[in-house]
């Protein structure tokens, strides 16, 4: 009989059970499950109430509408970036998806500079912290419109990283990951999908720490596009050169299954990662862990190959991490 796949140290084989007087069925134990890129303004504040997932990112809506739904109580806990930063007229403003409030412009006027007042960066990026912000967001998506030139990039980040706070990018366009690098930006909300990235800069953003979000369902929804192939070589390389990798899955983006996407995990592998990696990069707690009293279970014996893993992962549960008794 073929052994299973190595899982890496992540994964506890467990018992599960209602009670200490009747054990369950056998699986794995996981620790909580998160999607690192959603938009909760699309797909509604429940729609992921009853999935595996434990915890969700959302990385762009109205910011009084997603820190209302951060604040309540359930799963999946809500971390958030609120609006996205971006330049006036720049992207997501006037998309039809982005629901009003989803963009916050930066203006920068003459007189910014004064030492006594805070710059129009300073000002966006405390706005979104005062509601409880996680991260921070900026769009560079120079094919969509206008973006945020260096100096205020550079502003954005230095007020964010004086509060704690990580930034994450959107990067869409020749040129906008090396921007994006040069300004110390912490993520990548999406591999970058419209360039390939030399191997030079790619070794820069794994020397500075910075993770991607994966994404790379939406890159094709499935099909061999160009920016598939594109974001597949790109991640590829920075997981292979050290680079942290994040799940996510751009959820309201297209149509995709609530919760787990096996399609994601399937492009994962794909792209080189093993399935220890694969697990790293769902239960990463970036940027704020998730509560440790859930857990994930996945029922079963583990696959015994890649091409099995996604559809075991995707059958996933959330339990309470004291009702799997580790075997």
């Amino acid at each position: 009989m073929p052994r299973p796949i190595e899982l890496g140290p992540l994964a506890r084989p467990v018992r599960r059970s209602m009670s200490a007087q009747r054990p369950g069925e056998t699986g794995t134990m996981l620790p909580p499950l998160i999607d690192h890129h959603v938009h909760l303004m699309i797909i509604g504040p429940d729609a992921l109430r009853d999935t595996a997932l434990a915890g969700v990112v959302d990385l762009g809506g109205p910011l009084d509408a997603i820190a209302s739904h951060a604040r309540r109580d359930g799963l999946p806990k809500v971390a958030f970036a609120g609006s996205f930063l971006t330049a006036p007229g720049g992207y997501p403003v006037g998309r039809p998806w982005a629901s009003p409030g989803s963009a916050r412009e930066i203006v920068v006027e003459a007189g910014d500079e004064r030492a006594a007042l805070p710059t129009a960066a300073e000002t966006a990026v405390g706005e979104q912290l005062a509601f409880g912000a996680s991260v921070i967001k900026v769009a560079l998506n120079r094919a969509a419109g206008p973006v945020l030139d260096a100096a205020t990039l550079a502003a954005v980040v230095t007020s964010a990283h004086a509060a704690g706070v990580p930034v994450v990018a959107h990067v869409e366009g020749d040129g906008m990951s090396r921007l994006a690098i040069d300004a110390g930006v912490d993520a990548f909300a999406h591999t970058p999908f419209t360039e390939r990235l030399d191997d030079e800069l790619i070794a820069r953003a794994v020397a500075a720490g910075q993770c991607w979000i994966s994404t790379l369902f939406v890159a094709g929804y499935g099909e061999p596009t160009p920016e598939a192939g594109i974001a597949l070589d790109n991640l590829g390389r920075f997981h292979a050169a050290g680079g942290r990798v994040l799940y996510g899955t751009d959820l309201g983006n297209g149509d995709q299954p609530l919760g787990v996407n096996p399609a994601e995990l399937a492009l994962l592998v794909r792209a080189g990662l093993g399935a220890a990696a694969v697990l790293a990069s769902l239960t990463d707690p970036w940027p704020v862990p998730v509560d440790g009293a859930v857990a994930t279970f996945v029922p079963g014996e583990p696959p015994a190959t890649l091409d099995e893993f996604p559809a075991w992962l995707a059958s996933a549960c959330l339990s309470p991490a004291e009702d799997l008794e580790q075997l």
